[in-house]
């Protein structure tokens, strides 16, 4: 293709929608007051934006999601303005969900891409996997109404409970929470731990669990 066609094609889509996916790996979000994403995830933006660190937002929670492979905060950023801001997160697809009022999700806190600024959200860790990751397993607890958009290695598999998965390909939850197995006949099979030694159990009848199939942990 020459030059105008290739500009065409790979142009960005104009929408009206607050969140919406240029490709598989790109979030457009059309800021008009401010949101939340995860700090270091733009790659562009056009028109009248400013980004903003959230050590302590608003509400005194916390607002670093913990690396779970290092204990080291990956930042929250506010997002604020009047235009467009893209956002991508090393090549992962990004997945747009819309909460209803009385809907809720539990994210890992290392595939969380961003959220509308009304959504509330608390981080919280499972310390049941501490051995397994060093500072445990943070979650972000997010609660609408609002978008959020997720980023998942790859295309995501969504389980309704009862169900068992591993840890590091764990990527969100709804109206169930995990208990953690320990799995000793693993461990020291690979010289290293395993998620197939921690194991998260999802019971009950109600919800979904969605896992990628990548352990990114």
């Amino acid at each position: 293709m020459d030059i105008d066609q290739f500009k065409t094609q790979h142009a960005p889509t104009e929408t009206a929608e607050t969140f919406q996916r240029e490709n598989s790996y790109t979030l457009d979000i059309v800021v008009d007051g401010s949101v939340m994403a995860k700090a270091g995830a733009m790659v562009a933006y056009t028109g009248d934006i400013s980004f903003t660190g959230q050590a302590t937002p608003e509400g005194g929670i916390s607002g670093f999601l913990k690396e779970a492979t290092t204990g080291e905060g990956t930042p929250v950023m506010r997002i604020e303005g009047d235009g467009h801001v893209y956002l991508a997160d090393h090549e992962k697809k990004v997945q747009i969900i819309h909460l209803d009022d009385d809907d809720a999700l539990t994210v890992n806190g290392e595939d969380i891409l961003a959220f509308e600024s009304r959504i509330s959200y608390e981080i919280d860790k499972i310390d049941g996997l501490a051995g397994a990751f060093a500072g445990g397993f943070t979650n972000v607890y997010l609660q609408g109404p609002g978008f959020i958009a997720l980023t998942t290695h790859g295309d995501p598999l969504v389980f309704e409970p009862p169900v068992t998965t591993d840890p590091s390909a764990t990527v969100a939850w709804n109206k169930t929470s995990p208990s953690v197995e320990v799995n000793k006949n693993l461990s020291d099979m690979i010289g290293q731990e395993s998620g197939e030694r921690f194991q998260m159990n999802f019971d009950g009848t109600e919800g979904f669990v969605v896992v990628q199939p990548y352990e990114e942990l």
